[in-house]
């Protein structure tokens, strides 16, 4: 049975259950917002007066932020803190939140869909290395499969939750139910998470990461087109 208590990397006590609370919630919750908009993408194109090729960006941008942030996210686990980092992370993610609940226009609510994807290319990785640090090797078994309750989890109830907020409240709603949330995992990474990981000073290997932009890139775009331009022939069918 795993000990209520865990040692951190400078050798103080911290309770392991708080801190996987923290964790999880917020895997879960960044995990949610992946596909969150897609019920409310009709609405939120007649709302904002664009065209369906145009909202779609919202998911494709956000897919391409994530594809950047992850092979960066490395860098940071061991670059930074690991409470600095989660805080951080959840700091940008608010931001973003707040800033597509208040976006007037598409671009403003585009740029802060690309905030919070930057903030979940770093939260996604992070919950998953943590998970797998703060347990022995016995129990790391269980550990994967709470991260895999939160990371199936999500997607299940994702249509569903998005589908009633668009039936019965506004698309902003669906970034607006996040912001307390946020609130929460924020308040309980800072009490709970500790110093887990022993940081160095790990270099920034620049080509790989120009490469895998513009390769992830340019695969995103490209069956983003194809989609845009079956979606085209679809309509004037």
């Amino acid at each position: 049975m795993t000990t209520k208590l865990g040692i951190d990397v400078n050798g103080k006590p911290y309770h392991r259950w708080f801190l996987i609370l923290s964790v999880l919630l917020g895997g879960f919750m960044t995990v949610l917002t992946e596909t969150l908009l897609n019920n409310g993408l009709p609405t939120i194109s007649r709302s904002l007066h664009v065209g369906m090729s145009t909202v779609q960006w919202l998911s494709t941008g956000y897919l391409l932020a994530i594809g950047i942030m992850v092979p960066i996210s490395a860098l940071l686990l061991y670059k930074f803190s690991s409470k600095a980092l989660y805080l951080s992370a959840l700091g940008i993610f608010l931001v973003g939140t707040v800033l597509a609940y208040l976006a007037p226009n598409f671009s403003l609510l585009l740029v802060g869909r690309i905030i919070q994807a930057i903030s979940v290319g770093i939260i996604m990785p992070f919950m998953q290395n943590i998970m797998v640090m703060i347990f022995p090797a016995n129990q790391r078994g269980m550990a994967m499969g709470l991260t895999g309750i939160v990371v199936g989890l999500a997607p299940a109830i994702r249509p569903t939750l998005s589908g009633w907020i668009v039936d019965h409240a506004s698309w902003r709603d669906l970034f607006g139910i996040l912001i307390p949330v946020t609130v929460i995992v924020i308040v309980l990474a800072a009490l709970g998470m500790r110093k887990l990981i022993v940081t160095t000073s790990p270099k920034l290997d620049v080509r790989s990461v120009l490469y895998s932009t513009v390769g992830f890139g340019g695969i995103l775009y490209g069956f983003s087109t194809l989609s845009d331009q079956q979606l085209g022939v679809s309509l004037t069918a």
